[in-house]
C-alpha cells in the first residue's frame, strides 16, 4: 500500500496557498501523493486543480500530482492534453489523471451536462485522444464528438506515457479502468460515514480480475486500485482492511468538514496509516 493525501478544494482549501501547505507537511512526513478534487462550482468557491498542483509542483519535489476525478466531458481534450503535458514538465513527470464521466450535481447547473451514454462515449474518445496529444503526437481524428485535422499540441512527454486512474463503482467504470492504469473509489460521504466498505472493494477487485489485460500488461506501470478515506493519526484503522481487499493507495481525505485546517496539518504531520 502507498499513501497520499486528497484535498477537497471547497471553501478554505479553494485557496490554492493552503493545499500548498498541507502538500509541503505532506512530502517532509512521508506521503508519495496528493489529489485535488476537480468540480466547477460550489457553495462559498472551489478552487482550481491545476492551479493548485502547479503551486504544488513547484512547491514539492517527490508527491505525485493527481486529479481526483477530473471529468473528461467537460474538457476540449486538446486543451486538456496540454494542460497535462504542462504539468507534467513543470513537476518532472509526476501526473496522474483521475478521469471520469463527472456527476450531474456539478456538471448540469453549468452546462456543461450530457446523458450517461453521451458522457461515456465523450470520455472515451476523449481519453484516447488526451493520451495521443500528451505524447506528442500529431492527430487526426473525426469521431462521433471530436474531430481533428492533424494537429499537434504538446513536445516530447515527460513521462513515457500518462497514468490514468479511472473513477467510478459501476461496471462500466470498471472495465473502462481496465483499459487504464487504475480504478479509484472514494469510500466516504461528507459525515465521513463509510459508503463503500472493503467488501465491496474486494468485489470490484475480483471483477476486475476477471477482465482480460489487468494482469497481462507488458508496459507501464502496475494496474492500481485507488481508494480514500479517514484514518485515525495512531494506527491504520479501515486503510489496513482495504489493503487486504486489493487497494494499492490509499488518500487520507481532507476538507473543511472533517476540522480545522490546524486539524488537518497535525493529521497529515502525523503520517501515513501504516
Amino acid at each position: 500500500m502507498r499513501y497520499g493525501i486528497e484535498v477537497v478544494p471547497f471553501g478554505e482549501y479553494a485557496d490554492p496557498r493552503q493545499v500548498v501547505e498541507l502538500a509541503v507537511a505532506a512530502e517532509a512526513a512521508g506521503w508519495e501523493a496528493v489529489s485535488v478534487w476537480d468540480h466547477a462550482h460550489f457553495p462559498g468557491g472551489v478552487g482550481d486543480p491545476w492551479v493548485t498542483l502547479a503551486a504544488v509542483a513547484s512547491a514539492t519535489t517527490t508527491l505525485r500530482l493527481v486529479t481526483g476525478v477530473s471529468p473528461v466531458p467537460r474538457y476540449r481534450p486538446h486543451l486538456l492534453a496540454r494542460t497535462l503535458h504542462a504539468l507534467d514538465t513543470l513537476s518532472g513527470g509526476r501526473v496522474t489523471l483521475g478521469a471520469g464521466l463527472g456527476v450531474p450535481w456539478d456538471l448540469d447547473p453549468v452546462g456543461d451536462g450530457a446523458d450517461d451514454r453521451t458522457r461515456a462515449a465523450m470520455t472515451d474518445e476523449g481519453l484516447d485522444l488526451v493520451a495521443r496529444w500528451y505524447r506528442g503526437e500529431t492527430v487526426t481524428h473525426h469521431g462521433e464528438h471530436y474531430r481533428s485535422d492533424g494537429a499537434q499540441v504538446a513536445g516530447a512527454p515527460a513521462q513515457t506515457s500518462l497514468p490514468v486512474w479511472v473513477g467510478g463503482v459501476s461496471r462500466p467504470a470498471l472495465r473502462r479502468a481496465v483499459r487504464w492504469d487504475g480504478w479509484f473509489v472514494g469510500t466516504i460521504d461528507e459525515a465521513q460515514d463509510v459508503t463503500f466498505t472493503p467488501e465491496r472493494l474486494a468485489e470490484g477487485v475480483a471483477y476486475l480480475q476477471d477482465q482480460p489485460g489487468v494482469s497481462t500488461r507488458s508496459t507501464g506501470p502496475a494496474f492500481d486500485v485507488v481508494v480514500d478515506g479517514i484514518s485515525p493519526a495512531d494506527g491504520p484503522g479501515l486503510s489496513r482492511e482495504y489493503a487486504d481487499a486489493g487497494a494499492t493507495w490509499w488518500f487520507e481525505s481532507l476538507f473543511g468538514l472533517r476540522g480545522t485546517h490546524e486539524e488537518m496539518l497535525e493529521r497529515v504531520a502525523a503520517g501515513p496509516p501504516r
